[in-house]
């Protein structure tokens, strides 16, 4: 039987539980034998913007789902260099395994935008689509015509914003993200007042 891979790609920074609630009810519910959360080298659309480097957010979501089964971190769009499209990224998928099915699991805000990615027909021959939503919310993806999956998951108003700013501020991060992900912010000493302050004033 073919294996059934997940595809969730985001910049990750930090990853915090939402993320992780999103990857294991998606993998539960289709019943996927494993899914990927793949770590964006240069996030395109978010070029205007500061981004903790590659490498940093590749550890956090490594120690993120050190234990939990079935979920990966990827770091195959950091080894390729340069900006992360999701159509090199399946392809990559692909290659190395070629009779595997591959999902791309995103939520509808980002599915409502599909038509603004680059090369979107290739990611649409390549995958079948997976649209996370709330609880009693609708998904837009069945009017932009593609094969898609839709997954409810619990709603947690969790933002990786909002976290970089609990860092800077000295709020406590705990239960909004992993045991793990907390030290290893603390160890490398990311999101701290002086970051924070030089990434607000670095962003238009």
């Amino acid at each position: 039987m073919a294996e059934r891979i997940g595809v969730f790609g985001g910049t990750f920074d930090p990853i915090h539980v939402g993320h992780l609630v999103t990857a294991v009810n998606v993998r539960h519910t289709l019943t996927l034998d494993r899914v990927l959360l793949v770590v964006a080298n240069d996030p395109w659309q978010k070029a205007t913007l500061p981004v903790t480097p590659a490498r940093h957010r590749l550890a956090m979501v490594e120690a993120a789902v050190a234990d939990v089964a079935g979920i990966e971190a990827s770091a195959l769009e950091i080894e390729r260099g340069g900006a992360s499209y999701t159509a090199d990224t399946l392809a990559e998928l692909r290659r190395r395994s070629p009779d595997a099915e591959l999902l791309v699991i995103l939520g509808s805000d980002a599915a409502a935008l599909l038509d603004t990615w680059e090369r979107v027909e290739e990611v649409r021959e390549l995958a079948s689509l997976v649209v996370v939503t709330r609880p009693g919310a609708d998904t837009l993806a069945a009017t932009l015509g593609w094969e898609h999956h839709q997954v409810e998951v619990p709603r947690l108003e969790v933002s990786s914003t909002d976290l970089r700013a609990r860092v800077a501020d000295g709020r406590p991060l705990d239960w909004l993200v992993t045991e793990p992900v907390i030290h290893l912010i603390r160890a490398l000493g990311l999101y701290d007042v002086r970051e924070m302050r030089s990434q607000r004033s670095a962003t238009p």
